[in-house]
């Protein structure tokens, strides 16, 4: 078996294999496969054996245009996959942080004229060119932090051509750097301005002009909603959801963040792929994702960076059976961070996940949750050659410490992407 690239030496290869079909669920979430010093081999962009360094060096045929990677001491994970950001946007809100340490409350800020509104304005008065050109810059902060598989979200244009601008963002970022992107609508992000105490009226045009425009130009995969109180309500994400799905998007939403409207019972209802935030999910929303396999993708950075006083019951939804997936939310207002790695601390922390639940969550589950898990979030022969190297004696090592990029090589495609 011919190899254009051999990861040998590992001291762990974490494979998080045999989950491809469907997410892992209570205590799957906590099982992996650890190959103590684990090689992986690629030819071309596919994986094709995984093992001990010992067996492949048996099976895998090297030449000398076979590039062979040294990861003594090192653990080797599947190329992370983010399953919520807001990659794409424009500008920055570093002048709402004051208020933010001064209590006022996200809902209060936005009622000001801040938070999403704000970025709003930024990014509708950016070109499609300065989009693009922050967007990869964020990506390639991504990349070297061990993202190799991204969501990215529109939502800050609030306006056709705006969100039409920033889907076609998101697609050149996804063709000038390595992460792959997976594109989302998200009209219903807010209400504009101009559509001030007319949600019904934003959301005919929503319907009406966005999605289609947005269908026909084949710009996004799924479309999300912001269920919330005082954003769109259960029968108005609903009416978004419908629409969106009866002109072949799939489906996704933002629930049950700030007060417990039942956005998990709609998304559980509607068969969307995800339910994300949940900070206050019930205990009939945990019962009814499970029953239908949607898939919790849990933000805890944005509960961090908000100082809420509770976090995602991510513990009681793994004991409920609900397939769990953890993502940084990137975005410039309520989560500025990009960093997957930090997640896995907060994760752990606050979230009671074991080290072994965040690393599915972060790899195999989150590759369920953008559609990917064919191609990514595991280590497996035909799988695509997304790697990531951690300077970590085990994977344990990568919960324990915080506030440090652990990542000394990403290989993305089989192509060694970054070296530190």
């Amino acid at each position: 078996m011919k190899a254009t690239l051999i990861v040998k030496n590992a001291a762990q290869v974490v494979t998080s294999e045999g989950a491809s079909l469907a997410p892992l669920t209570g205590e799957k979430q906590g099982q992996i496969r650890v190959i103590e010093n684990g090689a992986v081999a690629a030819n071309g962009e596919q994986i094709v054996a995984v093992g001990t360094t010992a067996e492949l060096e048996q099976k895998i045929e090297t030449d000398a245009a076979t590039r062979v990677v040294d990861a003594s001491g090192q653990v080797v994970l599947p190329g992370l996959v983010d399953p919520h950001t807001h990659v794409v946007f424009g500008g920055s809100r570093e002048h709402e942080f004051s208020l933010k340490l001064e209590g006022v409350p996200y809902l209060e800020i936005l009622a000001r004229g801040g938070g999403i509104l704000s970025s709003v304005e930024m990014t509708r008065a950016a070109t499609e060119d300065e989009l693009v050109a922050a967007g990869i810059k964020y990506c390639r902060q991504m990349l070297a932090q061990g993202t190799t598989t991204a969501e990215a979200k529109s939502g800050y244009g609030l306006s056709t051509e705006a969100e039409l601008k920033t889907l076609r963002a998101i697609h050149q970022v996804d063709g000038a750097q390595p992460i792959d992107l997976v594109p989302t609508f998200l009209g219903a992000h807010a209400v504009p301005k101009e559509y001030k105490g007319e949600p019904d009226r934003y959301l005919d045009l929503v319907i009406d002009e966005m999605l289609p425009r947005v269908v026909e130009n084949n710009l996004a995969r799924y479309c999300d909603v912001f269920c919330e109180e005082d954003v769109f309500s259960v029968e108005q994400s609903r009416r978004v959801l419908n629409a969106a799905r009866e002109m072949g998007l799939e489906l996704k939403m933002h629930a049950d963040e700030i007060v417990p409207l039942g956005g998990a019972e709609l998304a559980a209802e509607l068969g969307a792929v995800s339910a994300d935030h949940l900070l206050v999910i019930s205990d009939e929303g945990i019962r009814r994702m499970a029953e239908e396999g949607v898939i919790a993708v849990i933000l805890p950075g944005t509960t961090f960076y908000l100082r809420e006083d509770h976090y995602a019951p991510g513990r009681k939804m793994i004991e409920a059976g609900v397939p769990v997936a953890l993502a940084t939310d990137f975005n410039p207002g309520s989560s500025p961070n990009n960093n997957l790695q930090l997640i896995i601390n907060i994760a752990s922390l606050y979230l009671r996940m074991t080290p072994a639940e965040v690393i599915n969550a972060i790899t195999i589950n989150s590759a369920h949750a953008v559609g990917r898990a064919a191609e990514v979030g595991s280590l497996e022969a035909g799988k695509k050659a997304d790697l990531v190297l951690f300077d970590a004696p085990n994977y344990d090592y990568l919960a324990y410490r915080y506030g440090t990029n652990l990542v000394s090589k990403v290989i993305k495609n089989g192509q060694l992407v970054v070296e530190v």
